[in-house]
């Protein structure tokens, strides 16, 4: 079992930037491929980026490429992703997410997620 804590979330002004971090319990980070997706209100929840598991591989959404970049730190069993430029319409919750096999994406089912932190942008 992987326990996922996310944290870095919190208000921004329209153009600002935020970085959130995902911990994970387990030395076996490194196993798992990883992902954010995110949720606002009355919506369904979207992939926002995924990350293999040496960190070489990266994906992301069309609504958040260029703005948005995934990292991970395998020694520190964390993940970031680094948010700029931020928008209203970025506002969600944002979730951690891991997978055992294969890779994190939109049609992907994570086998692992966190509980979410808050993301609000003001115009």
């Amino acid at each position: 079992q992987v326990r996922l804590v996310e944290s870095g979330g919190g208000l921004v002004q329209t153009g600002g930037s935020l970085r959130l971090s995902c911990v994970a319990n387990r030395d076996t980070f490194s196993m798992y491929a990883m992902g954010w997706f995110r949720q606002a209100p009355g919506k369904e929840r979207e992939f926002v980026a995924g990350i293999n598991r040496s960190g070489g591989i990266t994906s992301y959404g069309d609504l958040v490429k260029g703005r948005f970049t995934i990292s991970r730190d395998n020694a520190k069993n964390t993940m970031y992703l680094q948010m700029s430029s931020l928008k209203p319409e970025d506002t969600a919750v944002y979730y951690c997410a891991a997978r055992t096999l294969g890779l994190i994406s939109p049609t992907s089912t994570p086998d692992y997620w966190g509980q979410g932190t808050q993301v609000t942008v003001s115009s």
